[in-house]
């Protein structure tokens, strides 16, 4: 089911009478009703894969249980080795087994050695990716002893399965969410009104900008050799827009969505076009899966701890295995080499956190080394999101070959590209609304309080219409990560 769907507008409106009106002072109905909407939610793409996530639900329950009774250290890492491989093991046959299949086969075609074998039609389970980490996230600190583990088995399924945040994040930590499903929850309108224009905010970005701009990236990238550089230099910066305006989109459409009904989930996007360098890029892109390896994975690893040379291993493990985990593609691990080339001239010089504030904290606008700092970083990660939007690494070779062709310095002739003048404006306008609200959790939260009613409605108003005219209301368009 889509958020931005005729299904889900009226799914949710039917949830949340039942859960405010029929459930509301009972706990357990409440987590019940979100436990079976959210297997709704789920199902309704593709059924049969609920068995799955039941399955891995039912698995960490129990592990989680087992490693609160047990004190014997062999054991415990014994019951945690099992939880993992079972979680990945599930990960790694519905996404990538094809990829090493293909991969194993060609590198005994290197070395002159016939190897057939049959790859498997797979259908990728929607969201495993992010339930996945989420239930791992439980297990691993039950058995560091950060979390309590839960007998509850109706609010643990609830919370790996809830259908919010279930399919493309943010991927939330046990520590945070589970305890919400213990807590008695009283009905708050003020969070439910800004929860609506969170949701509001999260349609906008993505039927207005995302959907547009993916309109004419889709085009570029399958004409890309035999259109000018300047042109593929606006198809890389579109799809920049497109992805951040899907991905952050569905991060404000779900933590709102959970606002309704009185749940706090954490930001998934703080604003990351306005970083003034990588470093600051990633600490505010995709915040649940960076901080998700940053405590799994890096700083067990040694995290910077180590000395230098550890450090740059460390940072380059993180990065790739951050890009694989995105796809079975090799486009996917150079994208994630290439931003780690990108981070690592911070990690050497000691300035990876250098900036930790907003970037004209305390002015209205940039100064010129802010808006330098900020369009070459922009410019950096666009170029690398060619390797992320491109089909296959001889694609995303060829884009960027004939992107570096003198054309790339001559006028976009935009006859090709019908209506996006009107786009550009648009992102434009989406720009400076999203850089009016940069100090707070999402661009237009400031109009709960800082205006007129008469402003906010207009405001609400112009929204509306914008989604109703610009966006694509007759086809529903899935969200990029739903691939991942």
């Amino acid at each position: 089911m889509l958020f931005n769907s005729l299904d889900f507008a009226i799914f949710l409106p039917l949830v949340f009478i039942c859960y405010w009106f029929l459930f509301r002072w009972n706990l357990k109905a409440q987590n019940t009703l979100i436990l079976l909407a959210s297997y709704v939610f789920y199902g309704w793409w593709d059924w049969r894969f609920l068995s799955l996530i039941a399955f891995s639900t039912l698995i960490d329950y129990l592990i989680g249980i087992g490693l609160g009774k047990e004190e014997n250290t062999y054991k415990r890492k014994l019951l945690l080795t099992i939880s993992i491989c079972i979680n990945l093991g599930f990960l790694g046959f519905f996404k990538y087994y094809n990829f090493f299949l293909d991969n194993f086969i060609d590198a005994f075609q290197l070395l002159g050695v016939p190897f057939k074998a049959s790859s498997l039609k797979i259908i990728l389970p929607v969201g495993i990716s992010f339930y996945t980490f989420q239930t791992m996230s439980y297990t691993i600190d039950v058995y560091r002893k950060k979390l309590i583990p839960t007998h509850d088995w109706i609010a643990f399924g609830a919370y790996v399965s809830f259908f919010p945040q279930l399919v493309a994040g943010p991927i939330e930590r046990a520590t945070n969410l589970l305890p919400q499903f213990s807590e008695k929850r009283v009905f708050d309108q003020n969070k439910a009104v800004d929860g609506l224009r969170q949701i509001l905010w999260g349609l906008f970005k993505k039927m207005v900008i995302a959907d547009n701009c993916a309109e004419y990236v889709n085009i570029i990238f399958n004409q890309s050799e035999s259109l000018s550089g300047s042109i593929l230099a606006l198809g890389a910066v579109l799809f920049a827009f497109q992805i951040y305006g899907d991905f952050s989109g569905y991060s404000d459409i779900a933590i709102g969505t959970s606002r309704l009904f009185g749940f706090q989930l954490m930001q998934n996007f703080a604003f990351p076009y306005f970083s003034r360098d990588v470093a600051e890029f990633w600490r505010r892109w995709h915040i649940s899966l960076s901080t998700w390896f940053r405590d799994y994975l890096y700083i067990p690893l040694g995290g910077s701890r180590s000395g230098l040379a550890l450090s740059i291993r460390n940072t380059f493990i993180i990065f790739l295995v951050s890009g694989f985990w995105h796809g079975a593609n090799w486009t996917f691990i150079i994208w994630g080499a290439l931003n780690a080339v990108y981070f690592l001239p911070s990690l050497l010089l000691g300035k990876n956190r250098n900036n930790l504030d907003v970037v004209a904290q305390e002015s209205r606008w940039p100064n010129l080394r802010e808006l330098i700092s900020m369009l070459f970083t922009f410019g950096l990660t666009s170029f690398a999101w060619i390797f992320f939007r491109a089909e296959s690494m001889s694609h995303a070779w060829g884009y960027v070959q004939n992107m570096m062709q003198p054309s790339l310095f001559s006028i976009p002739d935009f006859h090709i590209l019908e209506g996006v003048i009107s786009l550009m404006v648009l992102i434009v306008i989406f720009i400076l609304i999203e850089w009016n609200g940069r100090r707070r959790q999402y661009a237009i939260m400031d109009l709960a309080a800082s205006r007129s009613r008469m402003f906010r409605w207009c405001m609400y108003l112009l929204i509306i219409l914008a989604i109703d005219i610009f966006g694509n209301t007759s086809e529903e368009i899935e969200f990029i990560y739903f691939q991942f």
